[in-house]
């Protein structure tokens, strides 16, 4: 994502509710927790993370939601109650999801029932496939037992994405770091050649400002401090 500079918008998740109304099934709260209704049925991004059976205080009270995380164009939460049909068909589905298809983004749509009933559908985004999930025994099925082993799923997905980010880092960390350093030696043999200076020279400006012989053995503060020593006599060549 690309961060702006200067004023804007507080960087915060921007929450999404489920609720079934006339022309719309999601919606947003602007600052005066006015509703923005949100008219698109489909919605795509990476899931980040799940909360599920989490105690909200609202105007009624006390009431268990669930929290799906989802990376987008900014971070998003989708908050849908923990017994609702949406929420049942969501943890069906990311149940069902393999944990390659888990790593890549989803859309997540959104099908008005009955009276105040919103259905839940997972698709891929590339195949345009809808994740198949079945309703028979729903009403035997422990569905905190299922919300335990889908946040468990999710959430060491998430954890293995920051590992392996990580290592990426680390590795390109390490290929990166020689290749700056031949270039930064690159520069040093242009400027010495500019200013017409002898290995004997160089080797005897090394020793006696670094205590060292080889431009290979200087750090990384030292060889930039080296180019731009090099640079500040080419400089004043160039004034005389």
């Amino acid at each position: 994502m690309e961060v702006k500079l200067g004023f804007g918008a507080v960087p915060k998740p921007q929450y999404v509710f489920v609720s079934k109304e006339p022309d719309h099934c999601w919606y947003m709260l602007a600052e005066d927790e006015k509703r923005i209704p949100i008219y698109e049925r489909a919605f795509t991004g990476v899931i980040t993370g799940i909360e599920v059976n989490k105690k909200v205080e609202n105007t009624f009270g006390e009431v268990i939601r669930t929290d799906l995380n989802i990376l987008a164009d900014k971070p998003y939460i989708i908050r849908s109650g923990s017994d609702t049909y949406f929420c049942k068909g969501l943890l069906l589905s990311l149940d069902i999801l393999t944990f390659e298809q888990l790593r890549h983004p989803l859309t997540i749509a959104v099908s008005p029932g009955d009276k105040k009933v919103v259905f839940c559908n997972i698709y891929d985004p590339v195949t345009y496939r809808s994740i198949g999930v079945s309703w028979d025994g729903h009403k035997e099925l422990d569905w905190q037992a299922l919300g335990q082993r889908v946040s468990l799923k999710i959430n060491n997905i998430h954890n293995f994405n920051q590992d392996k980010n990580q290592s990426q880092s680390e590795a390109s960390d390490n290929i990166k770091k020689p290749e700056l350093r031949d270039v930064f030696i690159a520069k040093t043999d242009t400027y010495l050649a500019q200013l017409n200076w002898s290995p004997e020279q160089g080797r005897e400006y090394l020793q006696q400002k670094y205590g060292k012989r080889s431009r290979l053995q200087l750090t990384d503060t030292e060889i930039l401090d080296f180019i731009d020593y090099l640079k500040l006599q080419l400089t004043q060549n160039c004034s005389t």
